[in-house]
């Protein structure tokens, strides 16, 4: 590995009025902390190192085992918590990238291009910069004749020819590994008691060493959250990104500025999302879909061909075309074969309907399985919960269930049977046979 990374994510971020660490906060559906740490991954080829303190059981529980923390028990500045990074990565690659986790926008690529600017660089370091009119509170970036990085000066402490620079320190640095390694003791303390790492760069100004800068070329990668307003600025650009991305892949967008997809979501080409659609998790989408408007689909696998309109689909297994909707809902455990179709305000849990199968609308089907070309009529129920235990309802092939017919499980209706409306089955119906009334009683054969 010739790479490390360590991403700061001690602070407390008290700015956005919170008891949730800072960096907990969710974007498009992960916490903000997610995205460096999918990054660091992606540069490195392992595990990241991501400096914590401040709520730190909390952020371990949240991003599991994909980094390697270390803590940094006391808030006594970044150049003190990369300090603490040094026992886990003083032998890790020939080069050290360092940023901050609350700055989600920053891609591998631009990153990638600060390592491989660092390569090219003589000297120690290279930081990113951006050229902005709103300077954000970033530190002003002083050059030399040469090019070179000659400081950073604070905002606080700029004079008012240096708060005129355009060009600002985003807070993103590729070190020699050696230099970072063994200089990062030696940092001066400040009058606060702190350790910074840009001072690093006075070091090496001092030295006579070369500090490089690659300024961004997209500057809204240089967007830092530190408030809510800030997390919602965020929020919004990193749903224009997706949403371009798939586009550009093939899919259609009605309205992009109203259609909401999480990072984790999996979408195939000529599907078409319509206004206020939402793609939550883990969901894959399948070709020739069309869904929505007003369509919330979560951890959920649906086929090709496949039109779901302003319905809910969350944890549920959809085949190709099916058709869903309007107003009807799968829960968890939810499995539409091939070519069903489920009818407006039906709702469907625990459940198996299988190929060509109709549900109609105002049904429920719950803890049932339900053969091949099955008709259920609207209003159609399984009673499948006793008041203590859920119970399964078998439908066989072929099937015709009447509508309002209460299906009071356990129960089973075999192959090619059939429910008068307004029937209440509490016990099981032979092949190829009719079942009416209340309670329902067989009251014919069928003649085939």
């Amino acid at each position: 590995m010739t790479l490390s990374a360590v991403i700061l994510a001690a602070g407390q971020g008290t700015r956005m009025k919170s008891s949730l660490p800072k960096v907990l906060h969710r974007l498009c559906g992960q916490p903000m902390a997610q995205y460096a740490v999918d990054t660091g991954r992606a540069l490195t080829g392992g595990s990241p190192v991501l400096v914590v303190g401040h709520g730190a059981e909390q952020i371990r529980a949240a991003i599991g085992e994909q980094c390697d923390y270390v803590l940094q028990t006391e808030q006594l500045g970044t150049g003190h918590a990369v300090l603490q990074a040094v026992p886990l990565l003083h032998n890790r690659g020939r080069r050290a990238l360092v940023w901050y986790a609350d700055m989600p926008l920053l891609t591998a690529d631009t990153l990638r291009a600060l390592a491989e600017q660092q390569s090219r660089n003589s000297g120690p370091l290279t930081l990113l910069t951006v050229v902005a009119d709103d300077p954000r509170g970033f530190g002003r970036i002083v050059r030399n004749t040469g090019g070179g990085v000659d400081a950073i000066v604070e905002e606080a402490q700029a004079t008012p020819e240096q708060k005129a620079i355009r060009e600002l320190n985003v807070g993103a640095y590729c070190f020699d590994a050696d230099f970072l390694w063994s200089e990062l003791p030696r940092l001066p303390v400040s009058p606060k008691g702190e350790y910074y790492l840009t001072d690093l760069i006075g070091i090496a100004v001092g030295r006579g060493l070369r500090v490089g800068a690659v300024p961004l070329a997209q500057p809204e990668e240089a967007m830092g959250i530190n408030t809510r307003v800030h997390l919602a600025e965020t929020e919004t650009i990193m749903r224009r990104r997706i949403n371009r991305r798939w586009m550009e892949a093939g899919v259609t967008m009605i309205d992009p500025a109203s259609v909401y997809i999480e990072p984790t979501v999996s979408l195939s080409p000529d599907t078409t999302l319509w206004p206020n659609v939402q793609l939550l998790g883990h969901s894959t989408i399948g070709s020739g879909c069309v869904i929505g408007p007003n369509t919330f689909i979560r951890h959920s696998a649906i086929g090709d061909n496949c039109a779901i309109t302003a319905s809910f689909v969350e944890e549920a297994k959809v085949e190709n075309d099916v058709h869903i909707g309007p107003y009807a809902h799968l829960r968890k455990g939810a499995h539409l074969a091939s070519g069903v179709h489920m009818g407006n305000f039906g709702e469907v849990k625990e459940s198996y309907l299988g190929p060509g199968a109709k549900m109609g609308h105002f049904s429920y089907i719950g803890d049932a399985r339900i053969g091949a070309n099955a008709n259920i009529g609207a209003g159609a129920i399984t009673c499948n919960f006793d008041g203590k235990s859920k119970h399964l309802t078998t439908i066989g092939d072929d099937v015709f269930i009447g509508s309002d017919t209460m299906l009071v499980a356990p129960v089973t209706l075999g192959d090619r049977s059939r429910t008068g409306a307004g029937s209440v089955v509490t016990k099981n119906v032979p092949e190829d046979s009719l079942a009416v009334g209340v309670p329902a009683r067989i009251r014919k054969k069928s003649a085939g």
